[in-house]
Order: C-alpha cells, then structure tokens, then sequence
C-alpha cells in the first residue's frame, strides 16, 4: 500500500453532477465557435462590401451617352451681334517652359492660324530655361514670344512634370498689356475650329470640367489645359497671397490651386473646348459624338512630340516618334495621326525658318 501513501481521494461528486458540469462546459465552447463563426461571418461580409464600393462608382449620365442632341453647341445666329475680336485685347496663349514642347508650339500655332481665328498670339516663356533655338522654332508659326517671370511651387510634392505650372498664373497680368480676354491653351493641343465666341463670354473664368479614364470618370474639378480668363492684375496678387496658404493637392501644382480658387464660380464649358483624349478611353460614343463639334483637342494621355521621360525629340525623328507612339498607344492611333499629319503641315510652311533656327 506504500504506493498510495500520498493518494488523495477526490471528493465524491452528487448525482448528476459530473453530467451537468460537462453539459456546462460544452455549452460554453458551442457559444464561443458560434461567436467566432459570427464575427468571421461579419469580417468576410465587410471586406465584401469594401471591395464592392471601392471597385464600383455611380454612374454619370454621360457613361452612358447617347446621340440624342444633334444641334451645335454655338447658336449660329446670335454669332453676328456679337462685336469682332480684337486682336489688342483679345489673345491666345500658350506656354512654353521646356525645349522639347518647342515643336507642339510651333504645330500647335499652325493648327490656330488654319482656323483663323483672329485674336493675338503669345508665348509665355522662362528666359533661364529655354534656348534660343527652341524659342525660335516654336515661334516660327506666328507667336509673339512674352519673357515671364517664374512662380516657384510653394510646397514640396508638385509632381516633377509640373514644376513650372505655377507661372501659368502670369495670364492674370495680361491687363498690364492691354488684353481684356484671354484663351489659353496648353502646348500640348491641336485646334481643330475657331472658338472666338469664347472671347465674348463676360465671366471671369471658365474651362472644360476634367475627365479620367478611371474612377472617377466625370468630376465637376476642370481642366487647366484650356481656360478663359479676363486678365486683372489685383486678382493675380490676391492668388499668389494664397497658393502657399491655401490647402490643396500639391502634387496637381496649379490646377489644384485654381479649382480651389475658382471651384464654386468656373463657368463649365463644353468638352468640344477642350477634347481630353481620356474620354476616347471612358466614353468612346461620346468621344465619336464630339468630332463634327470638338474645337480643341487635348493629348493628355498620348504625346507624339516626346520621347521617353518628356525629353526632347529631334525635328527630323519626330514622324517616326510619333509612329512608335501611335503603336504603343493604339488606343489613340487616329488622333496621333491627325497630330502628324498637322506637323507635316508645319514643317513644310515653316521649313525655312525652322532651319534658321537649327542654326543658332
């Protein structure tokens, strides 16, 4: 019995009591899977409805375009009771911030004279950052080059392509020169039909609301690739008071900061303004339906002139450029071409004088 010296007996348990205590425990464990299952019930479902909301987006009217309305978007009729634009108060401008946008310039400024439309031309540029050959070719088409001063970012994160953009605020100042109303168009752009009736607009600012191809497709934030502005110089030392102060996205530079400035008072113009190649990607009915009215296309997503990381294409590689560009980019194979075919234009008009150019 030496092997039971410190044997213990365990108290004897009462009738159904080692039942009920088993029972109680198993209970407790069926709760707590049924607590873990529930809450892993509600993890999936959550994640489910995250994935949904994230992926999807309300649709906007135009996602589902239809040709419905034929009429043009200009009342022919009302055109000859407006005054003539003038060309002392009255200009298109564009900019020019790096050599390699030198040759856009210059088409850009053709596909403008071929529409005749007979507002001044201008060609805001940085004196330290363009050379003269560049100035010179895209001169050549009939700008008139205007030396800015740059506006520095006023914080850090501007995206790298825009870094210069700040000095598009120099459009206000134009009052200085004169000029009462002012279109501007970015370098990278082809004019397609004359939009002088947007001189006659009396509001202080308007542009095309931006598109993506992506979510979030059609927003109400515009555009700042084409603007009409009425030039006042008070305006521009108010916006240059702010753009350090104010909170906005900086790597969009500018154009975050103008649809911060004018987000509530922008006059939305049509898409023919400013035909922004994204809506080719998100609407391609809608981008067809646009072409007997578009007077300004856009390429935002596809630029024939550039090579690699916006570096300078030579003039003599630049059919070829936008060849390889058209076939890695077969979306907008059409449009790139329409682009070439306008160079081609400008190279044989101006050919002379783009040589002259080479020469400095």
């Amino acid at each position: 019995m030496s092997r039971y010296r410190d044997y213990i007996p365990l108290p004897a348990l009462a009738d159904g009591e080692h039942e009920n205590g088993n029972g109680k425990h198993k209970n407790t464990h069926r709760k707590r899977r049924r607590a873990i299952l529930g809450l892993l019930v509600l993890s999936v479902l959550a994640n489910i409805y995250f994935i949904y909301s994230t992926s999807t987006e309300w649709q906007a009217p135009l996602d589902n375009y239809q040709a419905l309305n034929t009429h043009p978007i200009v009342d022919a009729k009302a055109l000859p009771s407006l005054s003539p634009v003038n060309p002392r108060e009255h200009a298109v401008v564009t900019g020019l911030y790096t050599d390699a946008f030198a040759t856009a310039v210059a088409t850009l400024g053709h596909t403008l004279n071929a529409a005749n439309s007979s507002a001044a031309r201008l060609l805001f540029y940085l004196p330290d950052k363009i050379s003269k050959r560049a100035l010179c070719i895209a001169a050549a088409s009939g700008w008139e080059p205007v030396p800015i001063e740059r506006i520095a970012p006023p914080f850090r994160g501007v995206h790298r392509h825009f870094l210069d953009q700040y000095s598009k605020l120099q459009l206000w100042t134009l009052d200085r020169r004169g000029y009462k109303s002012v279109v501007y168009v970015d370098a990278d752009a082809l004019v397609r039909r004359r939009f002088d009736e947007l001189f006659r607009l009396p509001h202080a600012f308007a542009a095309t609301p931006d598109v993506y191809a992506a979510a979030p497709g059609y927003v109400t934030a515009f555009n700042a690739g084409v603007m009409v502005i009425r030039p006042d110089s008070a305006l521009f030392d108010d916006m240059v008071r702010k753009i350090a102060t104010a909170r906005y996205p900086a790597e969009q530079a500018e154009q975050a900061f103008l649809n911060l400035y004018f987000g509530a008072e922008a006059l939305r113009l049509p898409y023919a303004y400013n035909g922004n190649l994204a809506i080719k990607l998100r609407t391609p009915a809608l981008w067809t339906g646009m072409q007997d009215e578009m007077r300004i296309m856009h390429f935002t997503l596809a630029k024939p002139f550039l090579q690699g990381d916006y570096e300078e294409v030579p003039m003599d590689q630049l059919e070829k450029n936008a060849e390889k560009v058209a076939r890695k980019k077969t979306a907008f194979k059409e449009e790139i071409a329409e682009w070439l075919e306008a160079w081609r234009e400008t190279r044989r008009i101006y050919g002379s004088q783009f040589a002259q150019c080479d020469a400095l």
